[in-house]
């Protein structure tokens, strides 16, 4: 079972730095946001262990959507050792998740 993780400003480089990172940038007013959650629960229970799942809440973390560039939520970036290898924006299922990060 992966990890699911609250980033912030103040974990969130440390945390995408090793291994594989799946980062979900959303917001709590955001319905399609609060689905997608959802299934990247049930993704986290299907997935190995050594994959983290990290959550960000952009209106508590602006400068990390300014970073990253949000226009749009759900975002999901996928990082492999610190480097940005995927990006997709909308809902995604769940076959798609798990497969992508079947790929690492």
């Amino acid at each position: 079972m992966a990890i699911i993780k609250e980033l912030n400003v103040d974990n969130f480089d440390e945390t995408i730095s090793k291994g594989t990172v799946l980062v979900d940038f959303w917001a709590s007013w955001c319905n399609p946001c609060k689905i997608f959650g959802k299934i990247l629960e049930e993704v986290a229970k299907e997935i190995s262990d050594d994959v983290i799942i990290g959550k960000v809440e952009i209106e508590e973390n602006p400068q990390l959507a300014v970073r990253f560039s949000v226009t749009n939520i759900p975002y999901i970036v996928l990082f492999h050792d610190g480097q940005a290898v995927t990006e997709l924006y909308g809902i995604q299922n769940k076959a798609k998740l798990i497969q992508l990060l079947s790929k690492k």
